[in-house]
């Protein structure tokens, strides 16, 4: 499950990027767009969190910086805008993300009740 999880993390992120980097009638359109920002962080941390057990830290800061840097490096492209409020909704939702993997591993590992 690790490896698979990793997988989806590279595949999620690589997603992520074009839909960041793109241009703003190239970028897929699914819902509401602060939805569709969160439920991707939240997939991207989630898979972060499963495929990195051990590395809580690492995949937090991770998870931080590249929607800090995915955001800032919008003011390239002169159709898309870079807000620190789109960041840190972001960041804040691959947190989420993170804490959903912690809790999976906590209830797995949990032992039965007999």
């Amino acid at each position: 499950m690790t490896l698979i999880s990793r997988i989806a993390a590279l595949i999620l992120l690589a997603a992520i990027t074009f839909a960041t980097l793109s241009p703003i009638d190239m970028r897929p359109h699914l819902g509401e767009v602060n939805m569709e920002r969160a439920l991707a962080y939240i997939l991207f941390g989630l898979a972060l969190a499963l495929g990195f057990p051990s590395r809580l830290t690492q995949t937090m800061l991770f998870v931080c910086a590249a929607a800090g840097v995915l955001e800032l490096l919008q003011v390239i492209d002169p159709g898309r805008h870079a807000r620190l409020q789109d960041a840190l909704l972001k960041a804040a939702a691959g947190l989420i993300g993170i804490a959903i993997g912690r809790i999976i591993f906590a209830v797995a590992r949990r032992p039965a009740r007999q």
